[in-house]
């Protein structure tokens, strides 16, 4: 994938986290449509810079500290939502991805 591709699908992530954000405060439940959006963009965008060595910094400033967000400023936040966001964290910064569904490894 070449960078304009990766400059859309970052464009498109940091659009999805903006309006997830701006739902985040409204009164109400969780707003997991909007979360799942922006969860489906940023897993698009980290898909087409494997094994590139740089990322958007607006993008890491994204998902860094997402799940220690939700924890502490939304206490609606549900469960899978944090989970979601801390396999953002590791798909981002460790690159690798800690949820298995089918691929677990042998002995599990």
């Amino acid at each position: 994938m070449n960078h304009t591709d990766s400059d859309k699908l970052a464009e498109e992530a940091l659009n999805a986290y903006a309006e997830f954000e701006m739902h985040l405060y409204d009164n109400g439940p969780f707003p997991m449509i909007y979360f799942r959006s922006f969860f489906e963009a940023a897993i698009r965008y980290i898909e087409s810079i494997k094994n590139c060595p740089m990322i958007h910094r607006s993008v890491a400033s994204a998902i860094n500290g997402l799940s220690g967000m939700l924890e502490l400023k939304s206490s609606r936040a549900i469960g899978e939502a944090i989970s979601d966001a801390d396999r953002l964290e590791c798909m981002l910064f460790c690159e690798y991805d800690p949820y298995f569904d089918g691929h677990e490894p042998p002995g599990l």
